[in-house]
């Protein structure tokens, strides 16, 4: 007599552990797919350039974006393509992708054309203020005036990210913090995308060797920029930015005004090597010939060598200076010297 039971009891047990395996081999293959779809090679973030030629498959293309180091697996690619029913619509052109981006946001970008790659450059001048930078987004249609100043004067939780804001008076906008660089953003970049990358530049300009100096001048990074701001509107080199560095700091020492002629014209909104009697009585508290100290922030955008000099002065015995017409910066230890100075240069 044929033992059935038995006999089926063998099979069982047979196929059990295969259906296990089967099981355990589905699981880890999906967690490996889902972890390569939504995670970035890591690594540089650099944009690189990538071609998708004519006549090139999801096949090629996927093989060529692992050639160019942005994806992991070139057989991952090619199943969430055709998974999404998107592996008959990638494009062709010319693209600028990064290994900061995953394997399905760089999908979704060749799905959709070049252009939303395409990258513009931005070229912020030292010692702009933020209403230059807000003309110059704007002749570029980038944003409106507007737009821009509405998301550098209104607070956003994102502002809480940077430590390097942390010093700067609540009611001040972001005036001195966008760090005068060359960018390159996308075409559709937004306006808080540029001023990140302004600010995320200047964070990684001031060191934390940088910040520990700061702090044991018993000086704070917002008193920093707003001197450093200072420095790049009234002298042009490295030398002359360390001297003029201390003169201001004697100053402030002894309780004697600025007197600097270019937070005047902050206030004024003019452009003019010397402020006249009218300018000097402005009622601003930029006007540091009335008002003594620091002002309440910085009047423009300085360039590291201006945020160098203001925390590295250079000890001098000066407590005057002026530039003359042809940029020569000439110092004076006494006011009458100084008053004989501009009697010379300025006549």
């Amino acid at each position: 007599m044929i033992n059935f039971f038995s006999h089926n009891h063998k099979k069982q047990k047979k196929v059990i552990p295969i259906i296990l395996g089967l099981v355990i081999i589905f699981i880890f293959g999906w967690a490996y797919y889902s972890y390569d779809i939504k995670t970035p090679i890591a690594g540089s973030q650099e944009t690189k350039e990538f071609v998708v030629e004519p006549g090139w498959g999801s096949t090629k293309i996927s093989h060529e974006l692992k050639r160019a180091g942005l994806i992991r697996n070139a057989y991952v690619f090619q199943l969430y393509v055709w998974t999404h029913d998107i592996d008959t619509r990638l494009q062709d052109g010319e693209y600028f992708l990064s290994p900061a981006q995953n394997l399905k946001e760089i999908a979704q970008i060749l799905s959709r054309g070049a252009g939303l790659t395409k990258e513009v450059t931005l070229t912020f001048i030292e010692g702009w203020n933020n209403q230059d930078i807000a003309e110059y987004l704007e002749e570029l249609g980038i944003a409106s005036q507007d737009d821009f100043f509405e998301i550098i004067q209104t607070k956003a939780d994102w502002w809480d990210e940077y430590e390097l804001l942390a010093s700067r008076p609540k009611n001040h906008d972001l005036e001195g913090y966008l760090f005068p660089d060359t960018y390159r953003v996308f075409h559709d970049a937004t306006i808080t995308d540029i001023v990140r990358k302004t600010l995320d530049n200047l964070d990684k300009k001031i060191t934390p060797e940088l910040r520990q100096e700061i702090s044991r001048q018993g000086k704070t990074i917002h008193e920093i920029l707003t001197l450093a701001s200072i420095l790049e509107k009234e002298v042009s080199s490295d030398k002359d930015r360390k001297i003029v560095a201390d003169i201001f700091y004697k100053r402030l020492a002894i309780g004697m005004p600025l007197q600097a002629d270019s937070t005047v014209n902050y206030a004024t909104g003019k452009s003019v090597a010397r402020s006249s009697a009218d300018d000097l009585q402005a009622d601003s508290p930029y006007n540091t010939y009335k008002h003594k100290g620091l002002p309440p922030g910085p009047i423009a955008n300085p360039s590291l060598s201006s945020i160098m000099a203001a925390i590295y002065p250079e000890k001098n015995a000066y407590y005057y200076f002026l530039t003359t017409p042809d940029g020569h910066v000439v110092y004076n230890e006494t006011h009458d010297g100084h008053v004989a100075d501009k009697a010379k240069y300025y006549r």
